[in-house]
């Protein structure tokens, strides 16, 4: 691990002096290549360099205990030893899990899509309330989000809805959010007060750019029709809403919520893509196919990942195992203590397989 360690303070030090080039200053393409390289860096580079110190602290407190001492400073010695042990102890298991390899999709935006699944309309209902908590969960951290695409059920659920977020890292905190989520409450629509159970699917994308994707206008056959909503209220007389199908893979992407064709079009564009980038992972990674079929499943309650279980203010992930007992401020977007546990976990994973 040191081995590796150093290597990576010598190339960091390397792109540093890549920074002061004026050669690579003049060529914007490569200046923000290597300042990119040198940000991602930084962090690891950091904390080896806190080590390496905490390593000559920890020598020269050693030495200072070999020598004759009062009993007064050699407690203190001995206190700052342990001190520094416990540090170095801390460095090196944070620095094992930096040296996981990043996926490369960490900091891309996210598209979400949430499919509600058994449960009639008491799942449309719930598919809405985890809008509702990824949309809070985003505005937590300043990002932001779009609905791109929704088929609501006309009682304030939805069938489908597709949400876009936008803010730095949120593919890496979002990504195993993806799954069956079952919910067990007492539903608006039930009147003699028993508990009911019903799911709704959850998928978690990285937004491709389109340098990650390119697409033949070729293969595209784009349709247009009228966009209309549950109940009628709201019907467009014009052509706006959009259905594009990619024909060689066969994905069908649809968009009505907009008044502009234009936008309708643009955003189906973004979905689109994202399916195709993510086909091409699959394609390139078995391990991904496999992940991904294990946390989306058929939107049946049986194949659960997460409960939340409102008569017992829980949510239960079944992944990890953990529970947490605050379903208001949950479904409110406090989700950060569970996406941290879920988070830890694949890096014991990972670090697993690299040892």
């Amino acid at each position: 691990m040191f081995e590796k360690l150093a290597e990576v303070e010598e190339k960091y030090e390397s792109l540093e002096s890549k920074l002061g080039d004026p050669d690579v200053v003049r060529d914007q393409k490569a200046y923000q290549q290597v300042a990119k390289a040198h940000s991602d860096l930084s962090d690891l580079v950091g904390k080896w360099r806190q080590y390496k110190q905490a390593r000559i602290q920890l020598t020269e407190t050693e030495e200072l205990l070999s020598e004759k001492l009062d009993e007064e400073m050699r407690d203190l010695a001995q206190i700052e030893l342990d001190e520094l042990k416990d540090k170095i102890a801390a460095y090196e298991d944070e620095l094992r899990v930096m040296l996981i390899p990043r996926d490369p999709n960490d900091d891309k935006d996210v598209i979400v899509e949430i499919r509600a699944g058994t449960g009639g309309e008491e799942s449309g209902l719930f598919a809405a309330d985890l809008l509702r908590m990824y949309t809070r969960y985003a505005e937590r951290h300043g990002w932001q989000t779009e609905l791109l695409s929704s088929v609501d059920t006309g009682i304030g659920g939805y069938s489908k809805a597709v949400l876009g977020i936008k803010g730095r890292g949120a593919y890496s905190r979002l990504k195993f959010e993806g799954g069956v989520h079952r919910v067990q409450r007492v539903p608006v629509t039930e009147s003699s007060g028993r508990i009911h159970t019903s799911a709704a699917t959850v998928s978690v994308l990285p937004e491709a750019d389109e340098i990650d994707v390119q697409i033949n206008n070729d293969d595209l056959d784009i349709d247009t029709y009228r966009s209309s909503s549950a109940g009628g209220q709201n019907v467009q007389k014009n052509e706006t809403a959009i259905r594009i199908t990619h024909k060689p893979s066969g994905i069908v992407v649809t968009c009505q919520d907009e008044r502009s064709q234009l936008q309708n079009k643009l955003r189906a564009m973004r979905m689109l893509r994202t399916q195709l980038y993510e086909r091409e992972i699959q394609a390139q990674q078995s391990d991904v196919v496999e992940k991904r079929r294990s946390m989306v499943g058929s939107g049946d309650r049986s194949e659960k990942s997460r409960t939340y279980n409102y008569p017992q203010n829980r949510i239960t992930d079944h992944r990890i195992e953990h529970t947490i007992y605050n379903l208001p401020a949950f479904m409110d977007g406090e989700i950060d203590d569970m996406i941290d546990r879920l988070n830890a976990a694949d890096q014991a994973e990972k670090l697993k397989v690299e040892n």
